[in-house]
């Protein structure tokens, strides 16, 4: 599985240009979308390091993700550190920084309090952004950006080609040193609290130290997939911090997995080529047809769920279906199948019932004749 990953993002790399562009137009001028996934797989591995082996939900995320597009854009704006993989690394500390300092409000309550809290941090600091225009542009976003070649000889060009390879090498770094992670002793230990964390405590584990590490650590990793973002497109805006940007994150984790360090990356492929393809069928109401993928995901499972909503998908689209009757034929699937699941659970219970009854009966015939 991981070698056919890693070969399949390393193909992309010569497939989506040269002679295979001249061939066929879907392999043209794909490196900004590919761009694109490499940011958001990285993104997506910052909040399955939380959510997957910590059980810590956010809805916040794009806090850490917004503060490392800003450092970026502002170290290249005013020349303050010119080379990008240094200016990366800053940008992915002052993250780590503010999840630190933000970690311990998150530990203090149950799921639903750190939604919260997670959720107002972003807010916070899109509203922080907004308020110091002299700084960060404002409304208007940090504009002007020149970023400078990677290592003094690799330039940035505007069909994307030097920063998807630069994405992806980040992107593959910081994979490996979370792989390492999530199985040394550490990452272990993680998987315990997240399961039992009263119990991990008992034994021995420092619950709350090893929460705000890894929350720190997820934060570094946001921060650097901003980074991403801000130096290939050479632009900041308060976009970064927006509440959609973690929602999407979620859908991304969602459609890809929690739990298992592919779950970002898989997720953030489908999300991304789903997203660009459907936009391009129906620019009017693409983000319905994501909504019906997200709806079927969760009723009937990532592979069934998917194949039922592009089959509805098909179907819309070859007998020409407004949106109301495409709405429609959703809502009679999901009320039909609610109603089947329901008249199966409760013919399962009955049918439970009768078994222990017979069981029942048939130990007591057995007690008598003894």
């Amino acid at each position: 599985m991981e070698y056919v990953f890693w070969l399949a993002a390393l193909a992309s790399v010569f497939v989506c240009g040269g002679y295979w562009a001249e061939l066929s137009p879907l392999f043209a001028n794909r490196h900004l979308i590919l761009t694109e996934i490499a940011w958001l797989a990285l993104f997506a591995l910052s909040l399955d390091l939380i959510l997957g082996y910590a059980g810590i939900i956010s809805l916040g995320h794009a806090a850490f993700f917004g503060l490392g597009s800003y450092v970026a854009a502002l170290l290249a704006k005013h020349a303050i550190i010119n080379e990008p993989v240094l200016a990366l690394v800053v940008s992915g500390l002052a993250a780590a920084v503010l999840g630190f300092a933000t970690s311990f409000l998150v530990l203090r309550g149950s799921d639903l309090a750190r939604l919260m809290v997670t959720l107002g941090v972003a807010l916070i600091m899109r509203e922080v952004a907004n308020q110091i225009p002299d700084i960060t542009g404002g409304a208007d976003g940090l504009q002007g950006v020149s970023i400078g070649p990677i290592l003094g000889m690799f330039h940035f060009d505007i069909f994307g080609h030097v920063g998807y390879v630069y994405c992806l090498l980040v992107l593959f770094v910081l994979f490996v040193i979370a792989r390492r992670i999530v199985y040394s002793p550490f990452g272990l230990s993680l998987r315990a609290v997240k399961g039992n964390a009263l119990r991990s405590s008992l034994v021995g584990i420092s619950v709350d130290g090893r929460l705000v590490a890894v929350y720190t650590l997820a934060a570094f990793y946001a921060g650097v997939a901003g980074a991403l973002l801000a130096q290939t497109t050479a632009f900041a805006s308060l976009d970064v911090f927006s509440f959609e940007r973690s929602a999407d994150l979620l859908l991304v984790l969602i459609i890809g997995g929690t739990g298992y360090l592919y779950g970002g990356p898989i997720g953030a492929v489908a999300f991304k080529l789903i997203q660009d393809s459907l936009a391009t069928f129906d620019p009017q109401y693409w983000q319905y047809w994501i909504g019906l993928l997200l709806v079927f995901l969760v009723l009937f499972g990532r592979i069934y769920g998917a194949l039922i909503a592009v089959i509805v998908f098909a179907v819309s689209h070859a007998l020409r279906l407004s949106f109301f009757e495409c709405a429609l034929i959703m809502l009679v699937i999901g009320i039909g199948y609610g109603h089947i699941r329901s008249g199966l659970n409760v013919l399962d219970a009955r049918i439970d019932r009768l078994i222990r009854r017979s069981r029942a009966a048939r130990q007591g015939l057995l007690q008598r004749k003894a």
